[in-house]
C-alpha cells in the first residue's frame, strides 16, 4: 500500500501555507482536503481532537498536529532533497527560536490590524511593524533567514506575506515603506515553485478579510 499523505486545511490559513510549502520542497505528493471550519468534519475532529484545529497532517492514518511541528516531521521523515532546518544544533536551535517568535507575536498583532478599530487598531500596527522590523533586522542582508538556503524561518514566515495587501488596506499604511527588506525577501521566497503553488491569491485574501471585519463588526 502506498505510503498515504492528507493534509487537513483552510485555504487563507498561514500556518497550513508552511505544511504545504515543505511538503512540495520535498517534492510529497499529498492530498488537500479544505475544511469548513464552522462545521468540522469528522476526521479532523477525530485526528485532533486536543484542539480541534487545522492544519493536520495526517501520514499513513497517523496525525501530526500543529505546524511548526509538521515542517520539522517533513523535514525528518523526507530527508532526501532541500533540508528544511540547518544541520548545524545551534543554528537549528536558532531557526526554532525564531519560528516561535513568530507563532508567539505575529499572530495576535496582525489580527488587531485588520480586526480592530480606533486606539486598538494603532497599538496593533504599532506593534505588528515592530515585529516585522525585528525580523527585518534578523534577516539582515542575507538572501533568506538561514543564509544561501530557503529554510525553516523563510516557511514559517512567508504565510503571512499573502495577507499583507490586505494588513495595508485595512490598517492604511506601507509595510514595503516601513520594511522594504523583508519585502524583498518575500517576493525572493515567492520565486519558489513550492510557495507560490502554496499561497491563495492574495485579492481572494483581502475578500476573506473583509468579511472577517464585517462578521466582527469593525466595517
Amino acid at each position: 500500500m502506498a505510503k498515504e499523505v492528507i493534509l487537513l486545511d483552510f485555504w487563507p490559513s498561514m500556518y497550513g501555507m508552511r505544511t504545504r510549502i515543505a511538503l512540495r520542497e520535498k517534492g510529497v505528493d499529498f492530498e488537500y482536503r479544505d475544511e469548513n471550519l464552522r462545521e468540522k468534519s469528522p476526521l479532523l475532529l477525530q485526528m485532533n481532537p486536543v484542539h480541534k484545529k487545522i492544519p493536520v497532517l495526517i501520514h499513513n492514518g497517523k496525525p501530526v498536529c500543529e505546524s511548526a511541528i509538521q515542517v520539522q516531521y517533513i523535514d525528518e521523515v523526507w530527508p532526501h532533497k532541500n533540508p528544511i532546518l540547518p544541520s548545524d544544533p545551534y543554528q537549528r536551535a536558532q531557526a526554532r527560536f525564531w519560528v516561535d517568535f513568530i507563532d508567539k507575536k505575529m499572530y495576535e498583532a496582525q489580527r488587531k490590524v485588520y480586526a480592530t478599530k480606533g486606539e486598538e487598531q494603532e497599538t496593533g500596527k504599532k506593534e505588528f511593524i515592530e515585529i516585522l522590523k525585528t525580523l527585518e533586522t534578523e534577516l539582515g542582508d542575507k538572501p533568506y533567514f538561514g543564509g544561501d538556503d530557503f529554510g525553516y524561518v523563510d516557511i514559517g514566515l512567508i504565510g503571512f506575506y499573502t495577507w499583507f495587501p490586505g494588513y495595508e488596506k485595512f490598517g492604511n499604511f506601507s509595510i514595503e515603506a516601513e520594511c522594504p527588506k523583508l519585502i524583498a525577501w518575500a517576493k525572493r521566497c515567492m520565486q519558489r515553485e513550492s510557495v507560490a503553488k502554496s499561497l491563495p491569491d492574495p485579492e481572494k485574501v483581502v475578500e476573506f478579510m473583509a468579511m472577517l471585519r464585517k462578521k466582527f463588526g469593525v466595517e
